[in-house]
This record gives C-alpha cells, structure tokens and sequence, in this order.
C-alpha cells in the first residue's frame, strides 16, 4: 500500500483528470478506485469516453491533497496490470490557459456608421468635450468603472519574490473577480520593478485612465511607502488588499469567531503571525476595533520595542499595542486565546497550538499552504479558519 497521509485537506486547485485505459474484465475498475484511496485522494467524476470488449476508457477526476501525491498518484495507476494512463490534464492549469481575462466591447460594430461613432471622425467630438471640462472623463469613459491592479511580484501569495510574470496568473485572478462580482473592468499591471519611487511614478502616469488603485502583493516596507505616495498625489482611491482587505476579513471573521464562544472581542487574547503588511494591518485594526492585547511576531519572535532590528513600521506598530513582553511565538500562544497566521506553511505545531487558552481560534490563513493543517488543529480549537477558497 502507498505510504499516503492518513488525511488530507483536499482542494479542486489539485484536480486531475486521468484518461485511462482499462482492461475489461471484472474488478479492474475497483482497484483503480483502491489505488487511488490508498493514496489518499478522493475520486470524483468517472466518465466513460470508449468501450470494446478488450477495454473501456474512461476519464476518471480525482482530487488530491498536493501536486507531490498526484505525480505519486499517477506513478501507481501506470503501475497497475492491465491499466494504461493515456493522459493526465491538469485542471487548474486547463483554467489558466490564454490567461483569464479579456477586454470586449460594450458597444458594437456592425456598420460604417458605428465605426464612425465609436472610432474618428465622431470620437473626436468626445475628445475636444473632455478637454474642454476633464471631468466629463468620468462620464465619457472606461475610467469611471476601471481598476489597475498594482504588484511588482515581490510578495505573492505565500510564494515570496517570484517576479511580475510569475505575479500575472494572481492578478488576473483578482481582476475576474471584479468583473464577476462587482461588474468592474479591472486590469493587471506587474511591473519589473522593486524600487518605490519608480512604482510610485509608473502608477501616476497610468493613473488617468483609472477609477481606483489597487496594490497587490508589494513586499513591506515598500508597500507602506508606495501607498502612502499615492495616497498623497492621487485623487482617487488607492486600496493595498494585503493591509486593508486582509485586516478588514479578519475583523470581520473575529467578531463572528467572538460570537460563537460568547466572548467580548475586546476581551480576547490575540497572536499575529506574520509582521509585514497585512500583520501590521490587521494589529492596527483589531486595536481600533477594541482589542486590548495583542502580540505581533515575526521570525524572529515577538515585536517588542527593545528590539533593534524594527523597520519604522514595526517600530510603529509597537508604540500603537505596546508591547513589552519578549519571546517566541510559542511563548507568545501560551494562554492565548486566538491565533492569526499572516505568515508562512507550517509554523503552527500542535503542541504550540494546545498551550493556548480557552476558548481557542486559529485563523490559519497563509496561502497556499496554512501555518497548520486544519484537519490537525480541528479537535484542538473551537473555532477554525483558513484562507483557501
């Protein structure tokens, strides 16, 4: 038997759909299914594609818990007598084929006359009506309903440094979902830049022909930088997910999470894992909100402001929660009531996360691996969270 997890949090971004050829006789399909519980995957959709009397194909969907146990998993099905794997298609990766996103017409051309309306000579009109009051561009224009989507790959996902080109796939994500749920045209911009001020000067430049800003995945500091020049030089919304959209879910999560157990939010004990920007974020926040204590850590344990190795933002952060108590992050859950992860896979241990006090909230939220495996820390809190979809 496959040495597979015992569990496995499964997830439809590792979905694989197996082409395979079967020979026809009774209970091969069966050790098929076998094979592939063993590993610890979970079957799905079984279509049949061909049947003879010598062999049935069949595409056969399978989620697994990570892409190591799926190449695993395709290593056994080959392994199999009277079994041929014909082809393994990737889900997530047949999604992001040609990318996401596309720009398409909200009026249409059917006509010379059209083109003369939306294209020269009648556009002209419309130009010489913006320069003459420019804030007809609002109404005139894409721009009253349009978001750029700002990153320069330094801080993505849980993935780090990866660079724009590898950001892209993220940030066309993100403009679907405006479109899709807020009906807003948003568009990626990955710039191959890590410096602030070159940042700062591309999204001024761009800016004319947005509605909104939204910064995505900048590494702190320099994303505190960059927003705060935006802010002070764009008469539009400037919006950074990582700080305010993050912060913001959080807050709303926690008061939730509070409900449940029955406990004031201002009364809870509160860890942060993960001091960049959406720690910072969601410390500040949850601070206005009410909270009384709250520890912020990073790799180096917890924030403190005899630390002389803060960044201006920490050192900040610190005089805002003032923080005196020193240590790791495990010291920092001993007796802790909620644990917010910001951070990295795996730094959570089970024996860390059972010092904590009662009630007990994870919001384990580091993508896309969380700081604890939900299924580990489900018998040990009393209320869980992650951030996967």
């Amino acid at each position: 038997m496959p040495d597979a997890p015992p569990r496995a949090v499964l997830s439809p971004a590792f979905r694989l759909v197996f082409r395979l050829e079967i020979a026809n006789r009774p209970g091969m399909f069966a050790h098929v299914a076998t094979v592939v519980g063993e590993r610890g995957c979970s079957l799905g959709a079984i279509d049949l594609v061909e049947a003879t009397p010598a062999v049935h194909v069949r595409d056969v969907t399978v989620d697994c818990p990570d892409e190591a146990i799926g190449a695993q998993l395709q290593d056994d099905l080959r392994r199999i007598d009277g079994v041929r794997v014909r082809n393994v298609s990737d889900r997530a990766f047949l999604m992001h084929l040609g990318g996401k996103i596309e720009t398409k017409g909200r009026v249409s051309v059917r006509t010379r006359d059209d083109l003369s309306l939306v294209y020269t000579p009648g556009v002209a009109r419309i130009s010489r009506a913006i320069a003459e009051d420019p804030d007809k561009v609002w109404r005139l224009t894409i721009r009253q309903n349009s978001v750029a989507v700002v990153t320069d790959g330094s801080a993505v996902l849980g993935l780090g440094n990866i660079g724009p080109e590898a950001a892209l796939p993220v940030m066309e994500g993100k403009a679907l979902l405006f479109a899709d749920l807020a009906a807003i045209t948003a568009f990626p911009l990955c710039l191959a830049t890590h410096d602030p001020d070159e940042i700062v000067r591309t999204v001024e430049n761009v800016a004319p022909v947005f509605g909104g800003i939204n910064l995505e995945d900048i590494a702190a500091p320099a994303c505190f930088v960059v927003e705060r020049k935006l802010r002070e030089r764009l008469d539009i919304p400037v919006f950074h997910d990582d700080q305010h959209g993050t912060a913001i879910v959080v807050l709303a999560g926690l008061r939730n999470a509070a409900a449940v157990v029955a406990r004031e939010l201002a009364d809870l004990r509160i860890v942060i894992a993960g001091a960049g920007a959406a720690g910072i974020a969601t410390a500040r926040l949850l601070r206005l909100a009410g909270v009384r204590d709250i520890m912020l850590c990073d790799r180096h344990g917890i924030v403190h402001g005899k630390r002389d190795d803060l960044n201006e933002e920490k050192r900040d952060v610190v005089r805002v929660l003032g923080t005196e108590r020193r240590g790791s992050l495990e010291d920092a859950l001993a007796g802790a009531n909620v644990f917010i992860g910001l951070s990295g896979p795996r730094i959570l241990s089970r024996g860390a996360l059972r010092t904590m006090g009662r009630p007990r909230i994870v919001f384990a939220l580091a993508n896309p691996d969380p700081e604890i495996d939900p299924l580990d820390a489900a018998p040990d809190v009393d209320v869980l969270a992650t951030g996967r979809s």
